[in-house]
């Protein structure tokens, strides 16, 4: 799981895919919160870069991940001309498989910007799907962190032995 950070993103892609997480009503959880100030200092830093916002609506959600992340991003001060939504994902394989469906056929890599123990499996999601990568990673909070990396090491298993 550690090594999901190299190489780090430096604007050479066009696109960075933002991987959505949680949202209480249309609130961002922390955890998307700290993924959404990675994604707003790379945009900052690289303005010709455009912000593929990937995450549908769970069933407790008022709302898309993606939309929460472009009112978060907007207010923040990116343009909507900036931003590209994908609203129908519920996995990081769909994030993945999806945002790629809207990108111009000739991409060959994006940036993916994603919690740091998500990024090694989101890196080979989209290295299976035929995209190379570089990443931004976004601190845990502590509060979640022994949770979502335990999960994460099963489900990074998980991917490493299946098809998808």
């Amino acid at each position: 799981m550690s090594d999901g950070n190299k190489p780090k993103a430096d604007g050479t892609y066009e696109y960075a895919l933002v991987l959505g997480a949680k949202v209480n009503g249309e609130t961002p959880s922390l955890s998307l919160q700290y993924r959404l100030g990675a994604a707003l200092q790379y945009a900052e830093r690289h303005p010709h870069v455009k912000l593929v916002l990937s995450g549908g609506q769970g069933p407790d959600e008022l709302i898309s991940e993606a939309e929460a992340m472009k009112r978060y991003l907007v207010a923040h001060g990116i343009p909507k001309s900036r931003i590209i939504l994908e609203k129908n994902s519920s996995s990081t394989y769909e994030n993945i498989l999806y945002s790629k469906k809207l990108l111009p056929p000739s991409t060959e890599g994006v940036t993916i910007i994603t919690s740091d123990y998500h990024l090694a499996r989101a890196r080979k999601i989209a290295d299976r799907l035929g995209l190379q990568t570089d990443a931004v990673e976004a601190e845990t909070p502590k509060v979640v962190r022994l949770k979502l990396t335990t999960r994460e090491r099963l489900a990074l298993l998980k991917t490493a032995f299946s098809q998808k």
